[in-house]
């Protein structure tokens, strides 16, 4: 048997068993012995033992290990943060569109979905009631006109005969107030004929503007009108798309003291990305235009659009997303997530100062999907800290930093398994 007597457990297994194996002898010796002398034998033998037992592992000798550790110094570096937004996305255009004339469709003239172009008939509405109120504004012009000529003749009758003194200036006034009168029914009627064609006109619906038909509620029969609770459809300008996302006020306050002004963080900040609702990163990237001036008191965050390309056609008006905003961090400390240590919500690591580790709260924010943090504060240029087993530390841990041939052995160890 061999035995090693620089482990305690090891020391006290080693005093037991031989303290039996003397039993055994001292037991099965006596073999003429009665029964009860036997067990008064073993019974004495076990208590003597018990006690040799126990003072050979109080006497154990107590092994003090020296563990490395391996340990970091404290630089700065920089570092690219990404905040997420959720975020909506509309076409440039999204335009309601209503009939101005009330009536029956008689004709669909497009698909959902179809692209359209700016003056395209996409609905007919009952001509009939129409083209017939336009033929009586032109009869009303006519004989509006015809009612101009009579009085105008009129006046110069009695304008040539009150040259003769034949009439009165009353008489010749009268005549010029019936035909003053006749030029305003004219020029009224001319209003009701334009009135008439312009509603005539409007029962072609048409587009206006580029884009792409929405949802089609109604079909031919309906009765439509200008007070509809829902639009007739949607033209959608898909060329390029607004998303709009929102930001709280301490963000605002962040990014316009980081720029200098909201001017300068709309010229200066970086392209942005598009994750789309099915998780995949949208090939092109946007830029913010604008950030709205008012910050909605209900929820305390203000509003951003950013602009993005849509030649594909891949994005759709009335879609969700997320955006990505990159955030350039400058001579920023970065400490691995594998430093620290949370308790009770807040992040430590342990220092190293005077050869002993010594917990210190941090303030952090994460990066790199939470492998590495940022440290906002707790931490200086020159500080040492553990990198790593955090987890396996106390107060006042004695922490021999990890030499390189250490560190290198279990590299070379797990290379020599592969080969």
């Amino acid at each position: 048997e061999q035995w090693s007597a620089t482990n305690e457990t090891s020391y006290c297994s080693k005093t037991v068993y031989l303290c039996r194996r003397h039993l055994e002898k001292e037991v099965f010796s006596f073999k003429d012995c009665s029964m009860i002398t036997k067990k008064r034998l073993t019974k004495q033998m076990m208590t003597l033992i018990c006690s040799v037992t126990l003072a050979a592992c109080g006497q154990a000798p107590t092994v003090q290990t020296n563990s490395e550790y391996e340990v970091m110094g404290i630089t700065t570096s920089d570092r690219e943060l990404q905040t997420t937004y959720s975020a909506s996305i509309r076409g440039r255009q999204d335009i309601d569109i209503y009939p101005q004339v009330s009536g029956f469709l008689t004709k669909l003239c497009v698909e959902e979905g179809q692209s359209v172009r700016k003056g395209q008939v996409l609905f007919i509405i009952d001509q009939v009631p129409y083209r017939a109120a336009l033929q009586t504004a032109e009869a009303n012009v006519e004989a509006a006109r015809a009612s101009v000529a009579t009085a105008q003749l009129t006046y110069d009758s009695k304008k040539e005969l009150f040259a003769q003194n034949v009439i009165s200036e009353f008489d010749l006034q009268t005549s010029y107030n019936n035909l003053l009168t006749a030029r305003a029914q004219l020029a009224q009627t001319e209003a009701q004929r334009v009135s008439a064609a312009n509603n005539l006109s409007y029962t072609e619906v048409k587009s206006p503007a580029d884009g792409v038909v929405g949802t089609l509620p109604y079909r031919v029969g309906a009765l439509v009108s200008a007070s509809l609770p829902k639009p007739l459809t949607t033209v959608s300008d898909n060329s390029d798309m607004y998303v709009y996302f929102s930001m709280t006020e301490n963000q605002l306050l962040d990014m316009t003291r980081r720029y200098g002004s909201k001017n300068k963080a709309l010229e200066e900040m970086p392209s942005i990305s598009l994750i789309l609702n099915d998780k995949s990163t949208y090939p092109s990237q946007g830029k913010i235009e604008t950030i709205s001036g008012v910050i909605d008191t209900s929820t305390g965050t203000v509003s951003l659009r950013a602009v993005f390309p849509n030649k594909d056609g891949l994005l759709q008006s009335g879609g969700s997303g997320n955006v990505v905003v990159p955030v350039q961090k400058r001579n920023c400390i970065v400490i691995p997530q594998a430093a620290t240590y949370e308790l009770q919500d807040k992040v430590f690591v342990f220092k190293v100062i005077d050869g002993k580790a010594q917990s210190a709260p941090v303030d952090v924010t994460r990066v790199n999907g939470g492998k590495e943090y940022i440290v906002d504060n707790g931490l200086s240029v020159g500080d040492i800290i553990v990198a790593e087993g955090v987890g396996l530390l106390r107060e006042g841990t004695p922490i021999q930093p990890k030499s390189a041939s250490s560190a290198a052995q279990p590299t070379a160890n797990q290379q020599t398994k592969e080969d």
